[in-house]
């Protein structure tokens, strides 16, 4: 059962989302990866406020499962950088587990087969990637 968030809980969300996506990109651009768009799509918070799922939306998407994984490493200074940006709203910084946001790459497939350019019917075995997981 899942259950609507409060509006603590979308408060401190996006609280978290501002911040990260600017100690991201800022990241991102120091450290020498120029041309790379990082957005915070979604933080959702948990009722206790101890975990903090960050959906990312990188572009170019190529670069996303390397950034992604250059972010969890560094997963540690993120937290506190964020902790210093926020003291004064929040008193516990949630753990954060961050997720790549395919949404945008799942729209655009299934416009694209929208369009006729994929045709299921012709090829059965594009239904399975059409698949969302």
């Amino acid at each position: 059962m899942k259950t609507e968030e409060s509006q603590r809980q979308k408060k401190i969300g996006s609280v978290l989302q501002r911040d990260l996506v600017d100690i991201l990109q800022t990241a991102a651009t120091q450290g020498g990866m120029r041309g790379v768009i990082i957005s915070v799509s979604k933080v959702s918070v948990t009722v206790d406020l101890s975990v903090a799922k960050v959906y990312l939306s990188i572009f170019p998407n190529d670069k996303a499962k390397e950034l992604v994984e250059g972010i969890k490493s560094n997963q540690p200074f993120i937290r506190h950088e964020l902790a210093q940006r926020t003291r004064n709203q929040l008193r516990r910084m949630p753990q954060l587990y961050f997720f790549v946001d395919d949404s945008l790459e799942h729209i655009d497939k299934i416009e694209q087969s929208l369009k006729g350019k994929d045709n299921p019917i012709k090829d059965p075995d594009l239904l399975d990637k059409h698949k969302k997981s």
